[in-house]
């Protein structure tokens, strides 16, 4: 038995560290536990997302737990494909991060873009708005469909009650606005905006909120993607989820990228409603 310990959480984790079989002339004991550790593929992934899940800051209330000690040991137990992503509920509160965005500053350099901390709080808390998630910048659902769906009715979501519209995805900021360029979203050059005029790029680079959300999956076998956020999206009222969506089955390593649920269409459906 392994222990493995960390600033955030503390877990035992079941590590078989003896060969399978027993040989003739063994080797030392430290040279066997050594070659079954490095025999076992399924370990190492196992014990890589635990050491990237235990470096993310702590978060307030249900999503610190979620995030910091949960998150680990969920996520250790359900890397294999097929295992189910164990997500955030409706009616609980999100996590609490800090998000590295890039704001425009008013200067005539070549790259007129600064650093922003914006925290969770500060995008949601006192407001209602709407989030979807993918699993990564340029590819193909998300930049066909997801993203130009919700684009393309950007202010008919605005007239439901809603604040503001963000797309997050597991990607860096400089990552996020060469897509959004790309997809052809207009820019807004007011020194210290987002970026752009209607949805708004979130990039959630060190996966810290998708985490928290228990969104955070890996398609390594199928796609060679590393950890990324399900497909999702969601109301946020107040740093709270009011409504949620997720693509189904929400699994690990997933064969079909699913996009049934998550779509503006079923979106507006529900403000509708909501707002009726």
């Amino acid at each position: 038995m392994l222990r493995h310990t960390s600033a955030n959480a503390e877990a035992l984790v079941p590590f078989d560290l003896e060969p399978l079989a027993v040989r003739r002339d063994p080797l030392p004991a430290r040279a066997q536990s050594v070659l079954s550790f490095a025999s076992s593929a399924s370990m190492l992934r196992t014990m890589k997302t635990m050491l990237l899940c235990t470096g993310a800051a702590a978060f307030s209330g249900r999503a610190a737990l979620r995030a910091t000690a949960s998150s680990p040991l969920r996520m250790a137990a359900t890397t294999a494909a097929g295992g189910a992503i164990s997500h955030i509920k409706e009616g609980e509160t999100i996590p609490s991060v800090t998000f590295k965005t890039r704001t425009r500053i008013d200067s005539d350099v070549e790259n007129p873009f600064d650093w922003k901390d914006l925290t969770s709080e500060d995008l949601f808390k006192g407001k209602r708005c709407v989030i979807f998630s993918l699993p990564g910048a340029f590819t193909p659902t998300c930049s066909s469909t997801h993203l130009p769906g919700f684009e393309s009715k950007y202010e008919e979501i605005l007239a439901q009650g809603v604040d503001e519209v963000y797309c997050l995805s597991v990607n860096d900021a400089f990552v996020m606005r060469q897509w959004g360029l790309a997809q052809g979203l207009e820019e807004d050059k007011t020194p210290g905006s987002l970026g752009f005029k209607k949805v708004k790029l979130l990039p959630d680079g060190a996966c810290l909120f998708t985490r928290g959300m228990g969104m955070s999956c890996v398609w390594d076998s199928e796609r060679g993607f590393g950890e990324r956020s399900w497909r999702y999206s969601a109301v946020i009222n107040d740093m709270k989820i009011e409504k949620l969506f997720v693509e189904q089955p929400a699994i690990q390593n997933s064969g079909p990228d699913p996009f049934e649920v998550s779509d503006v269409d079923t979106m507006m459906d529900y403000l509708k409603s909501a707002s009726s």
